[in-house]
């Protein structure tokens, strides 16, 4: 594992040289590719380093984090045309890609937690300095303060679990059970708030609508993994408490994730509509984690490598319009089969992935986590429901809304999408719909 961490750092100054844009993402990619080719063992923690390790869980989550890496850097080909600040741009990549990796590898608590909050830095410096509007401040201090609130009583439970346990790896945590109130909600709370859980999301549509299209696709491809990944990291010692507060946090989802598909119809920018059906999903994935069966636990971590890949792609088929129209309204971007129809059928491809359809990771994701809330409750089918129909529902808004229709008669330049576009699509949809071929290997990691 110390062997990639090595390969990152040594990519920095890669950065700084000249002409050197495509050589650092051709580096991400020989690094996926060894990635991809370590050997795993599917149950237990396996390539450990100094202080470093990964299970299957961590494994996915890392894979993803290079693979939205490279992706981002084949979105943000405008920075290089422009020359704005690339070579600091670049560096801010591969610095917030060695803090994801770190993140979800090691096994120290505490340096969990560093690399945890040390990973929002880098966004926040992505927003701020590449984002569009004046408003980009703001956001960054919505991103900034809603994270910091709840992170300190999360840095106070890690310092009780190492008084109680003279120890902070990971590992050791299946050998306590802790059933302190106090304790709970100050270790989860952050990491509820990083998902976003409804009540404490408004930090993420507004992040999402100010951020660059790289800014975009990091926070929903990997930032909200983070929560998810914490949570089922640490359920492992809370789950007799678990058991008696799960229903505050189902419920707060369920509802939630209703409410804020109801509210994905009520949108007019594209952005923030894809922003908001990344909360109703995320509230699944809570949901799945917090009920604590195997199904809930698989369909979550499942569904979040779904999501990563296809919110990532939406964001970038939404910043495709942008660059041509410099504009994200729906309204604006209207009748665009007309203009790009080849880029119609990837609207199409990930809009159907968006709302479930097979043979995506999201269904899997999807199945998986109404078979563990159904198992918890019968009740929970009304509103899985609706979320389910709605999810279909605003993904076909947001679909026949910029494809069809009378365009805007303002459009008076465009041009076609290119094929680094295309590629790059291809390269968010392809892996979200191939993994389905080797979906054992998330079914059978306990």
């Amino acid at each position: 594992m110390m062997k990639f961490l090595m390969m990152m750092i040594f990519m920095i100054p890669f950065c700084f040289m000249k002409n050197m844009f495509w050589m650092v993402q051709m580096m991400l990619f020989f690094m996926m590719f060894l990635f991809m080719n370590l050997s795993m063992n599917l149950n237990l923690f396996c390539n450990l380093s100094y202080m470093l390790s990964c299970d299957i869980l961590s494994y996915g989550l890392i894979m993803l984090s290079i693979w939205i890496s490279i992706l981002m850097i084949m979105a943000s080909e405008n920075l290089l045309k422009n020359n704005f600040y690339v070579d600091f741009f670049l560096f801010n990549i591969i610095f917030l890609l060695i803090m994801l990796y770190l993140t979800f590898s090691v096994m120290n608590m505490f340096m969990f937690y560093l690399f945890f909050e040390g990973s929002l830095i880098p966004t926040l410096l992505l927003i701020i300095g590449w984002g569009y509007q004046p408003e980009r401040i703001q956001a960054g201090m919505y991103l900034l303060f809603y994270t910091l609130f709840v992170s300190l009583p999360l840095l106070m439970g890690i310092f009780y679990m190492f008084n109680e346990m003279s120890s902070m790896l990971i590992y050791f945590l299946k050998f306590l059970n802790l059933n302190l109130y106090m304790l709970y909600i100050s270790m989860i709370m952050a990491f509820l708030v990083k998902m976003p859980m409804y009540f404490v999301h408004l930090w993420l549509p507004k992040a999402h609508v100010e951020a660059p299209v790289s800014g975009s696709m990091i926070l929903a491809g990997i930032m909200l993994k983070l929560g998810g990944y914490g949570l089922m990291r640490l359920m492992v010692f809370l789950q007799q408490i678990n058991l008696k507060m799960n229903y505050i946090w189902i419920v707060i989802s369920l509802v939630g994730g209703f409410y804020i598909s109801l509210k994905c119809f009520c949108q007019v920018d594209i952005k923030s509509l894809i922003a908001y059906s990344s909360v109703a999903h995320m509230s699944l994935v809570i949901s799945g984690i917090m009920v604590m069966n195997y199904w809930g636990f698989i369909g979550s971590y499942i569904l979040m490598i779904g999501h990563g890949l296809c919110s990532s792609g939406m964001f970038c088929l939404a910043n495709i319009s942008y660059e041509r129209l410099h504009s994200r309204s729906l309204y604006i971007n209207k009748g665009m089969m007309n203009f790009m129809p080849s880029m119609s059928l990837w609207w199409f491809l990930l809009m159907s992935s968006n709302m479930a359809a097979p043979p995506s990771l999201n269904l899997m994701g999807e199945i998986s986590l109404i078979n563990s809330l159904m198992s918890w409750s019968w009740f929970s089918m009304i509103m899985l429901m609706l979320i389910s129909f709605f999810s279909a529902g605003y993904s076909l808004y947001l679909y026949s809304f910029v494809q069809h229709g009378k365009y805007y008669s303002g459009i008076y330049s465009y041009y076609m999408g290119v094929s680094r576009e295309y590629l790059m699509l291809m390269l968010h949809w392809l892996p979200l719909n191939i993994m389905i071929m080797k979906i054992d290997l998330s079914m059978i990691w306990f």
